[in-house]
C-alpha cells in the first residue's frame, strides 16, 4: 500500500512540476486587477479583450499581440510541458467551446465539470461505496482492534495486520480505493483553477449577479453584496458534501477525534479562501461538491449487498 502511495504521488509531482501557470509580478510584487482583486497570470493562452486588462499586460510588458484570440486557440499551440499541455490546455479549449455554444462561459464551466465528473463516476463511485463497505466490517475492525490493544511487539503487529488483511478480503475492501478520490480531485481542481486563470474570454465574462474574474472580497468591498451567497454556497456544498465522511469519523471510533477535527479545519479553511479566488473557481468548486452529495446520496441508497 506505501508502495502504490508513492508511486501515485511520484505521478503526480511529474505532472504538477512540467509546465504551470507563472503569476504575473511587477519585481517581488503579485500584480492584481484592481477591479476584480484577480491574480494576473502572466502566461495567459489567449488575447485578453477588456481594455482595463490589456493595459495592465501593456504595462507589464506582457506582448499579448503574438498570442491568438481565445476563440482560435487550439490545445496543440506552443508545447509547454506534459501537464500544461495535457490537461489545461485542454481543458480551456473546451470550456471555451462549450462557452461559445451556450454564450456564457460561466455555464460552461458548469457543464464541463459535470461531463468530467460524470466520465470519472464509474472511478469515484467505487470509492464512495468504501465507507459501505468499512461500516459492514466495523464490528470485526473494533474487535480486532480490541484483541491487540495491549499487544505492541512486532511480531503481535504482524498477526493483527494479517488478520486485518483477511477481514479487508472478506468485505471486498480496496485500501487503495480511498486515495483515488483525492487523486482524482486536486489535479481536476488545480487543472480547472489554472484554465479559468489563463483564459481572459473566461474571466472576463460574468454568469448571473457574478463577474467570473472577480473575488468575493473585493465585490463585497465595493458594496456587491450578492457575493456573499456565493461564499455561503461554497461553505454549504463544502459542508454536506464533507458530511458523509464526517458521519462515517462518528461511526468509527478507532481512527480518533482528530480525523474529524481536521476535516472541519480543511472546511474552515476553503470557506476562508473563499474570499480571494476568482468567482469562476468558486462555481466550479460548487458544482462539483453538489456532484459529490448526490453521488453519496445514490450510493446511500443502494446500499451495497
Amino acid at each position: 500500500m506505501k508502495k502504490n502511495k508513492k508511486i501515485i504521488l511520484v505521478i503526480l509531482i511529474l505532472f504538477l512540476l512540467t509546465g504551470c501557470t507563472k503569476t504575473l509580478k511587477d519585481g517581488k510584487k503579485i500584480v492584481h486587477n484592481e477591479e476584480t482583486g484577480q491574480v494576473l497570470t502572466e502566461n495567459i493562452i489567449c488575447q485578453p479583450t477588456e481594455s482595463s486588462t490589456i493595459e495592465l499586460y501593456e504595462k507589464y510588458n506582457i506582448d499579448i499581440d503574438k498570442l491568438p484570440t481565445c476563440n482560435e486557440f487550439t490545445p496543440l499551440s506552443n508545447y509547454e510541458g506534459l501537464w500544461t499541455s495535457l490537461f489545461v490546455k485542454p481543458l480551456a479549449w473546451v470550456i471555451i467551446k462549450i462557452g461559445n455554444i451556450l454564450n456564457n462561459y460561466g455555464l460552461s464551466i458548469v457543464v464541463t465539470c459535470l461531463i468530467i465528473r460524470l466520465l470519472l463516476y464509474p472511478f469515484t463511485k467505487k470509492t464512495a461505496m468504501q465507507s459501505e463497505l468499512i461500516k459492514k466490517a466495523q464490528p470485526e475492525l473494533a474487535k480486532l482492534e480490541k484483541k491487540y490493544a495491549n499487544k505492541t511487539t512486532p511480531e503481535d503487529q504482524n498477526r493483527k495486520a494479517q488478520e486485518m488483511l483477511l477481514i479487508y478480503q472478506k468485505y471486498k475492501i480496496n485500501p487503495i480505493s480511498g486515495c483515488l478520490l483525492a487523486f482524482i480531485q486536486i489535479p481536476l481542481l488545480i487543472a480547472f483553477y489554472e484554465a479559468i486563470n489563463r483564459t481572459p474570454a473566461i474571466f472576463e465574462d460574468n454568469l448571473f449577479f457574478f463577474n467570473l474574474g472577480k473575488t468575493p472580497w473585493v465585490g463585497i468591498m465595493n458594496g456587491e453584496y450578492v457575493y456573499i451567497l456565493l461564499v455561503l454556497l461554497i461553505f454549504l456544498a463544502t459542508l454536506v458534501s464533507f458530511k458523509k465522511t464526517l458521519k462515517d469519523q462518528t461511526i468509527n471510533p478507532n481512527q480518533g477525534i482528530n480525523m474529524k477535527y481536521m476535516l472541519y479545519f480543511m472546511i474552515a479553511i476553503i470557506t476562508y479562501s473563499s474570499f480571494t479566488i476568482s468567482s469562476a473557481v468558486g462555481i466550479y468548486w460548487i458544482t462539483s461538491n453538489i456532484f459529490t452529495i448526490i453521488q453519496n446520496i445514490l450510493v446511500e441508497r443502494k446500499k451495497v449487498k
